[in-house]
């Protein structure tokens, strides 16, 4: 929940005017959609929403459906983010609506997952991530699990001053597309898998040189473009 329309305007145009040896894409907040539109429309740089609705229409006053954020151009969404499962008590279940609905409506869901640190500390990673991402694939078809972007954030990496090493987010990642490929081997092999744990440039490097990831689902450093443009031609 950060941004203003003078400050997203600065970003947005320090993001789009640097050559980037990745695919980029922005989540904004759903009022800076329409600007996000506007400004980058046409260019290399994609966006995307933070949540979406599980209903498709109807009296769920607050809430923003797949529909309305396609009017805003919008290629992503977020679902499953740590923040609301926690914050807002979403479930596996709810996750997994969440992500049909973008599906349904030609969004690509980012589809997160992750787990607390006394949840690793109890050697319950694989049990937790597992059980989140299982509740997706039992929701969707083999041709929708390929219009999926799947994100790993260990929420105890996030803002804690812990950070996971290269080669455990590696462990995570590789146990994530083994169990996507027990439903299809060609999908798992093609699904891009992001890490989400307090990337930086300084470590990003190294993460993204790890077999199975990807990519990264980039937080605070994203707020900063030289940060964020770093990440992205690491």
């Amino acid at each position: 929940m950060h941004g203003s329309l003078a400050a997203n305007e600065a970003l947005l145009a320090a993001i789009k005017a640097a050559p980037a040896r990745a695919r980029l894409a922005v989540c904004a907040p759903f009022p800076y959609l329409a600007q996000c539109q506007a400004l980058l429309r046409g260019s290399a740089v994609a966006w995307g929403a933070q949540d979406v609705s599980a209903e498709a229409r109807g009296a769920f006053t607050g809430e923003v459906a797949a529909s309305m954020l396609v009017d805003f151009g919008v290629s992503y969404a977020l679902v499953g983010h740590s923040e609301r499962r926690s914050y807002h008590g979403e479930t596996d279940a709810v996750v997994a609506a969440k992500a049909l609905r973008a599906l349904d409506a030609g969004i690509v869901p980012v589809v997160c997952v992750g787990e607390t640190l006394a949840q690793r500390e109890a050697g319950e990673t694989e049990a937790v991530v597992g059980r989140q991402l299982q509740a997706v694939l039992d929701a969707l078809s083999v041709e929708q699990l390929g219009r999926v972007v799947l994100a790993y954030e260990p929420v105890w990496a996030i803002g804690t001053g812990k950070t996971a090493t290269s080669a455990q987010a590696q462990a995570v990642h590789a146990f994530l597309r083994a169990q996507v490929a027990a439903c299809d081997a060609g999908v798992a092999q093609g699904m891009a898998i992001l890490y989400g744990g307090s990337v930086k440039p300084d470590n990003a490097a190294e993460l993204f040189s790890m077999a199975d990831i990807d990519g990264g689902l980039i937080g605070g450093a994203s707020l900063k473009s030289e940060d964020f443009l770093a990440i992205g031609n690491a």
